[in-house]
């Protein structure tokens, strides 16, 4: 399965005999070009078999929710998992009664109060972005800039630190991890490195420049979160406790519930470690995700301008002509129905996120529709995210076009577009409600007891950041040559989007740089 299409599969494409299934199915990342149609073709369960192990791929909405549901029977492949204990055990890497005490402990770190710092923050870093956006011609940094709007965002719902926001071509050419913001992203831009090499091997003192830099970072981050450790366990001595990040909501909540023995014990806090660990692993979770999905968002709106008047709409009608810093989130974000829509349409299409789970040591037993099947010990199961929510099942005929406003229903008689109307009292806009899909067939924060403890952040900042860019601008593609008209850098936007998407780690535009923008004032 991590076989590289880029390089390997063309060349067992040019066997004259053909290689059948192993050119459609062998190399990382063939669930996004091939959407539902195996499914369609072989059914709602089919297995891949491969000499290390067997992959099964479902795609039924309500055997899905079986799956996550039964947690025991359906564990995750740790063992994929455990290469993200870099700097202790956290959420993603236990099972059992450890997972449910650290479940236990982060869940009071996603709370309406760090949701308030995600929002102003966020609608800080969009302003700044917009501005350095809207200062040239063109751009062609979306997604390098949305990475820095993420990193921004996590730095200060995680740790209290606050940023200016920087483009691409204004950030400072010293790579050398000299502070925890540039520590965070040389780790966070090299973490594939660091899995597979490990903090004791890029130790070594022969070792390239690169891999120097990058053991430097892990030791700065470290000793920063460390430093905050330390600093907020004393404030919580002195019932001087006051700040709402990430970091010190774990550190209290921890010191709050230990007991004398907190690794065994499913009631206790989390350990120094296990702190360092979860925090990491929000870093590692919270990043690249909302970065890329905001990316994908950006080029896909800017081929869609009738969903960015739709967008607009709303925006205007909530906000006003208020300044960006008094957009309160208790009474903004829960109207801003329309910003999570295209959220929810995005994630549909281009959801960055793989997941993944096993039967363990035992076989199961599966309903799927109207078949028992037994999985084998030791397959892989593979929630088919990509499949399941473009399945025509669920999703009617129009499943492969992009269309936020299909989640948006109408609490009143209104005249609706393709994206919606510019036309819309203020009456339905208020009136307005999200449709809540099929169970089991929208699975993008997965579901379950296991599901994504980040949700509502991710939903927070995405909301937050189409406020800041949409409400007073547009965004649209610039020419190139040959193309004589909007209509086809729109089309050649889209054909982009769909034939050069791929997962490296995760699902992101392979050369978002391809895509030169322009934004323009309404």
């Amino acid at each position: 399965m991590a076989v590289d299409k880029k390089f390997v599969i063309p060349l067992f494409e040019k066997i004259p005999f053909g290689t059948g299934n192993f050119t459609r199915y062998n190399w990382r990342g063939w669930e996004f070009a091939d959407k539902s149609k195996s499914h369609e073709e072989l059914g709602d369960v089919f297995i891949v078999v491969t000499p290390g192990r067997n992959w099964l791929y479902l795609c039924n909405a309500e055997a899905l929710l079986d799956v996550f549901q039964r947690r025991a029977d359906f564990p995750r492949p740790l063992e994929i998992f455990k290469m993200i204990d870099i700097f202790g055990p956290n959420l993603a890497t236990t099972e059992g009664q450890q997972w449910q005490r650290h479940r236990k402990v982060t869940a009071t770190c996603f709370n309406e109060r760090n949701n308030e710092i995600v929002w102003s923050e966020s609608v800080r870093q969009a302003v700044g972005m917009l501005q350095y956006w809207s200062s040239k011609p063109s751009i062609r940094s979306a997604a390098d800039d949305t990475r820095t709007l993420s990193l921004h965002v996590l730095a200060s719902a995680g740790f209290g630190k606050s940023y200016a926001f920087q483009g691409v071509s204004e950030a400072s050419p010293e790579n050398v991890a000299t502070s925890y913001k540039e520590s965070l992203q040389t780790i966070l831009d090299n973490c594939i490195l660091l899995l597979v090499l490990g903090q004791n091997f890029i130790a070594k003192p022969w070792l390239p420049k690169k891999l120097k830099e990058l053991h430097r970072a892990t030791v700065d981050f470290k000793k920063y979160m460390t430093n905050v450790y330390e600093e907020e366990k004393k404030s919580i001595g002195l019932e001087k406790s006051v700040a709402n990040n990430l970091m010190t909501s774990l550190v209290r909540a921890s010191v709050e519930d230990n007991t004398s023995t907190p690794s065994q014990d499913v009631q206790g806090g989390l350990t120094e470690s296990e702190i360092y660990g979860n925090i990491f692993v929000f870093n590692f979770a919270g990043h690249d995700t909302i970065a890329h999905t905001l990316a994908f968002t950006v080029v896909v709106l800017s081929a869609h301008p009738t969903v960015q008047d739709w967008l607009a709409e709303e925006l205007r009608h909530v906000l006003g002509d208020e300044k960006p810093e008094d957009w309160e989130y208790q009474s903004v974000y829960p109207r801003l129905r329309r910003c999570l829509a295209v959220l929810y349409e995005i994630l549909r299409l281009y959801s960055p996120a793989p997941i993944a789970k096993c039967t363990g040591g035992e076989a199961r037993n599966l309903q799927v529709g109207d078949k028992a099947i037994v999985i084998p010990a030791n397959t892989m199961l593979i929630p088919n995210h990509v499949a399941v929510h473009v399945h025509p099942r669920y999703w009617g005929q129009d499943n492969m076009e992009w269309r936020p406003s299909r989640w948006i229903k109408s609490g009143l008689s209104t005249r609706t577009g393709s994206g919606g109307s510019s036309t819309t009292t203020f009456e339905a806009l208020d009136a307005e409600t999200l449709i809540t899909p099929h169970k089991g067939s929208f699975i993008a924060w997965s579901e379950g007891i296991r599901n994504c403890p980040g949700k509502k952040f991710s939903q927070v900042e995405f909301v937050a950041a189409m406020a800041g860019l949409f409400r007073d601008w547009r965004v649209e593609p610039v020419l190139e040559a040959g193309e004589t008209d909007l209509r086809a850098a729109r089309k050649r936007i889209m054909d982009m989007v769909e034939n050069d998407t791929g997962q490296v780690l995760l699902l992101q535009l392979l050369h978002p740089e391809r895509a030169a923008l322009a934004w323009k004032q309404r």
